[in-house]
This record gives C-alpha cells, sequence and structure tokens, in this order.
C-alpha cells in the first residue's frame, strides 16, 4: 500500500522518518501539501499514528492504483464539514441565545444527547425570530471550508454524483447545492407562520437514520455497492451514514467520528480527499487522511 502524508507544513526529517518507520520504497510529492511513501507496510500504522500525532500531520494507508473515478457516489455533511459553521447556532445568535444553542449543538455531535430531541431543543430557541435572519445567515456567516468546490468539481469531472445530506435546514442546502452543483440534497424543514420562525420543523426528519436511508436509497437507484462511495462527516449523527460507505472520512471530526472512520482529515482541507484518491492514476490535489 501508498502511506499519503499530509500537512500545512511537512518538514523532511518527518517524512524521511516515516518512511523509515513504515518501510517504504520512496518519497514522492502529490500535492503542495501531500506527499506519497511507496509501498509501505500497513502494519506500521500504530507507530505512523504516532509520530503523524507528534508532527500535526495526516496520513492514511491506501491501496495502490486507486483514483477518485474507482467511486461513483460522494456523501457529504454540511455544517462544520462542507461548511464552516453550524447555521443552527448562527441563527440561535440573533435571538441572543447562542451559547445555549451551541453547548447542545456540541453534545449531540459527540453522541451525548438524542439527536432528534436535542433538535427540538435548539428549533425550539429561534421561535418568534424574523424570517430575514436566514437570509442574514447565509450572506454574512456561511463560508465553505477550504477545498470544498476543488474536491466538489473532481467528484464531477471523475463522473461522480454527490449528495449532501443535513441534519440542518432546507433553507441552507438549497443554496449550497446550488452554488456548488450538487446533485442531491436533503435536509429538514423550518416552519414559518407569518414571517417569523415558528421554532418547530416539518416534514420528515433528516437525523441519523436519515441520513444514511437517504444514502441507501441513492446507492440503489444507482445499482452500486458500498464499496464505490466515499462519505464524509464530523458529528456522531453522521456515523449511520459513514456506516453506508466503503471509504469514510472523518473531517475535522469529534473523537466518536475520527476513531471509526477508514481515514481522519484533521489538519487537511476538503481537497485533502484528493491526496488520498487522486484525480488520475499519477498525481493530484491537497489534503490528508487518517487510516484505519
Amino acid at each position: 500500500m501508498n502511506l499519503v502524508i499530509q500537512g500545512e507544513d511537512v518538514a523532511t526529517a518527518d517524512l524521511k522518518a516515516l518512511c523509515r518507520e513504515a518501510g517504504g520504497a520512496s518519497i514522492e510529492r502529490i500535492s503542495e501539501t501531500g506527499f506519497r511513501i511507496a509501498r509501505a507496510d500497513p502494519s506500521t500504522r500504530e507507530a505512523v499514528a504516532r509520530r503523524c500525532a507528534a508532527a500535526k500531520l495526516d496520513w492514511g494507508f491506501v491501496t495502490e492504483g486507486r483514483t477518485l473515478a474507482d467511486f461513483a457516489l460522494l456523501a457529504m455533511d454540511m455544517d462544520s464539514t462542507l461548511i464552516g459553521i453550524e447555521c443552527i447556532d448562527e441563527l440561535a445568535d440573533f435571538a441572543g441565545r447562542k451559547a445555549e444553542v451551541a453547548a447542545v449543538t456540541a453534545a449531540a455531535m459527540r453522541g451525548e444527547i438524542d439527536w432528534p430531541e436535542s433538535l427540538r431543543r435548539r428549533v425550539a430557541a429561534l421561535a418568534g425570530l424574523e424570517e430575514a435572519v436566514l437570509e442574514r445567515v447565509y450572506a454574512e456567516r456561511l463560508r465553505f471550508n477550504p477545498g470544498a468546490a476543488r474536491l466538489i468539481g473532481a467528484a464531477r469531472a471523475c463522473g461522480m454524483k454527490t449528495l449532501l445530506v443535513s441534519g440542518g435546514f432546507t433553507y441552507f442546502t438549497d443554496r449550497v447545492r446550488e452554488a456548488l452543483g450538487i446533485d442531491h440534497a436533503y435536509s429538514n424543514v423550518l416552519l414559518v407562520e407569518g414571517g417569523q420562525l415558528a421554532g418547530r420543523v416539518t416534514g420528515p426528519l433528516v437525523d441519523a437514520a436519515g441520513k444514511a436511508a437517504h444514502l441507501a436509497r441513492l446507492k440503489r437507484e444507482m445499482g452500486i455497492g458500498r464499496e464505490r462511495v466515499i462519505a464524509l462527516g464530523d458529528g456522531a449523527n453522521d456515523l449511520p451514514m459513514l456506516a453506508e460507505a466503503g471509504t469514510s472520512i472523518a473531517y475535522h471530526a469529534k473523537a466518536v467520528v475520527r476513531e471509526k472512520a477508514d481515514y481522519a482529515l484533521d489538519y487537511a482541507g476538503l481537497d485533502g480527499v484528493l491526496n488520498l484518491f487522486p484525480e488520475s492514476g499519477s498525481t493530484s490535489p491537497s489534503g490528508r487522511g487518517s487510516g484505519k
């Protein structure tokens, strides 16, 4: 297998030490932030993990020759994965309740609180907000995480379909889908009454099970197996969705997600996926991974 090493500043000394540690044959630059150690021994993963943690580097053992074109579907969470904010926390800021709501969000993402109950509590805190606040959060605060457009563009160029599944709200997923050219997007519908948020959602709930169900259904419709799916997420409510994918990636994620995912990107941008799985057989983009 190849060992992919990624980071904002990958020192030559660390690369050489990792190559020795993993019994690699050679070191090749993939991108500005990524390197490939050829014919590395995956049984050395614990030693590699320790050294990379100390050097603040992402890592991942990848089957030699595997590229993005080997996959057919890219599934992604939105809040804190594809974008850099939790939209519900930012909405709560306009109600003067951000700290309260953000604490519930964080606990839910760590898997400490029942997710549907946490959503009901957080959405209730938004009751009475003017509908116009939705546009303010989107325009003023929502930003794509580094590498988002590059990853989705590469996936589309390889013929992959893209899926956005979020425990957030359709107001934001619909706009993100349009901005990035994502094929499918599913989320929760905020109820608006008289120009104000009612403090409730309506329609089928997109929770952890809902995310996984949308991915499973799309796999069936496409006639593909899990081995042709890459899924990215950051919170405990993404775990069932990640389990539906043959390749799961924890992006700047909570510990419970990093422990179960195949790879973890703790320092790279989203285009770190492209260092793990290049667009072609030779070289490709930037990022990092942490493999199991």
